[in-house]
């Protein structure tokens, strides 16, 4: 299904598509929410886990919802009704301190959608990983479990994956758990995996998001498919979600007494609708992708904006 044009977000003004007549209609939605932050590595403490996914809703066609959820009911729209789009930011990745602790970090944040006469839509920030004597958060998609102590992050249902387990002991070489993902739990494809995400169509071409990040060991483990950021050694930092796809952040590890290393941050979220072009208004505020594929116009939103009906 190729994409047949783009355009910039419109002015309130439109593209004439306002006129009387023109009454309640159908719209489908992707909503993903910020990836949570990966775990660090400090001296003498081991290995990071994987920052959880940010949360996925849908309800385009018969795609799946994160965590085996089935596709979600579609919106109805109503002419000159304002929508309210809040997109969820990226979690920070924990930081190594030297003296073989760490600090700081934080989950993803939550994508909505919300207005008048729907039912709002909330898509939970991933899950801020674990790492020595830290457990993993929960969030859409869990945080995974450091190499040693605390737990590994639940995810929450119909939204993502648990995050995986970690294992060994305290100290350098353990293997922490991959962050979970929309489309499997970390670890499923080896242990310190990030969980993958999903592929959708909404946009008119299949896009994964929702990847978790991966767990750190020696040698460090990759993200999920869908934006998972890849874990690291220290000193380097683990790897970053991708932007808009609420991927978790990596995890980093510290293999011997000297060197420490930050955990990633994670991906921002996105929230895109989709509905007819011949009922779609032409207004909305926060410069929006506008978009056609088909017969069907998609408004992708990479921050906080509105659409009026």
């Amino acid at each position: 299904m190729p994409l047949l044009s783009t355009r910039g977000a419109s002015s309130a003004k439109g593209f004439g598509l306002t006129a009387a007549g023109r009454g309640p209609y159908t719209a489908s939605y992707l909503i993903i929410a910020g990836g949570g932050g990966g775990g660090a590595g400090s001296p003498n403490s081991g290995s990071g886990g994987g920052g959880g996914a940010g949360g996925y809703r849908n309800s385009f066609g018969t795609e799946a919802s994160g965590g085996g959820g089935s596709t979600e009911a579609k919106l109805t729209f109503v002419p000159k009704t304002v929508y309210t789009i809040t997109v969820g930011g990226a979690g920070a990745g924990r930081n190594g301190d030297p003296g073989g602790n760490t600090s700081g970090g934080s989950p993803g944040t939550d994508s909505i959608l919300s207005g008048t006469g729907i039912s709002t839509i909330t898509s939970t920030g991933g899950g801020l990983a674990g790492d020595i004597g830290t457990s993993a958060a929960i969030g859409g998609s869990g945080g995974g479990q450091g190499n040693f102590g605390g737990n590994f992050g639940n995810g929450t249902a119909n939204q993502g994956f648990n995050g995986g387990a970690g294992g060994g002991s305290p100290g350098p070489g353990g293997t922490a758990g991959g962050g979970g993902g929309a489309g499997e739990a970390g670890d499923t494809d080896g242990r310190g995996f990030g969980g993958d995400g999903l592929a959708s169509l909404i946009t008119g071409a299949p896009i994964f998001r929702g990847g978790g990040g991966g767990g750190s060991k020696s040698p460090p483990q990759p993200g999920g498919d869908g934006g998972g950021g890849n874990a690291t050694d220290a000193p380097t930092t683990g790897g970053v979600g991708t932007v808009n796809t609420g991927g978790g952040g990596g995890g980093c590890a510290s293999n011997g007494p000297g060197p420490l290393g930050n955990g990633g941050n994670g991906g921002t979220g996105v929230v895109i609708l989709r509905m007819p072009t011949s009922s779609y208004s032409g207004i909305t505020t926060g410069s929006p992708t506008i978009s056609t594929t088909g017969t069907d116009t998609v408004i992708t939103f990479t921050g906080s904006g509105t659409y009026s009906g």
